[in-house]
């Protein structure tokens, strides 16, 4: 599953703001096209905020663990752990997440089988995919 990056979006990195330009000019941000992460996190910088979906509000810390040079045989980012699914794309912000796992997880909730329906089928807010995770990554650089 995962977000389809269909909402606007900015990382917080140090004290600058990075996103998709906008505009109509009331978010000073700059581009994050072909801005590199290890070209922003010099120094002491080893987290930042990434925020998707202002409507939604969704707001992550993300640690970086480690920075080094690219291997020859390897040249991208790898993710090493992580927790629990991604919310649905539009599923209201945490609060909306939450009405939304306590429907599907009760058989008798009035809307379980419309969120079922709406998420596209099972859905298990527990599970987390490394491997999915890392060829989502992949994918990235396309």
């Amino acid at each position: 599953m995962g977000w389809t990056n269909s909402h606007l979006h900015l990382f917080h990195i140090g004290d600058e703001l990075y996103g998709e330009p906008d505009p109509y000019g009331e978010m000073l941000l700059i581009d994050q096209k072909g801005i590199k992460l290890s070209s922003v996190l010099a120094g002491s910088v080893r987290e930042f905020v990434y925020e998707y979906d202002f409507g939604d509000g969704w707001i992550h810390r993300v640690v970086v663990e480690n920075l080094q040079e690219a291997h020859p045989a390897w040249s991208g980012s790898l993710c090493v752990g992580g927790q629990r699914a991604c919310p649905p794309e539009n599923v209201g912000g945490i609060y909306g997440y939450g009405e939304f796992v306590g429907a599907i997880a009760d058989s008798k909730h009035e809307q379980h089988v419309d969120m079922l329906r709406w998420v596209g089928g099972a859905f298990d807010p527990e599970g987390f995919d490394i491997n999915s995770a890392n060829l989502r990554i992949r994918r990235l650089k396309g």
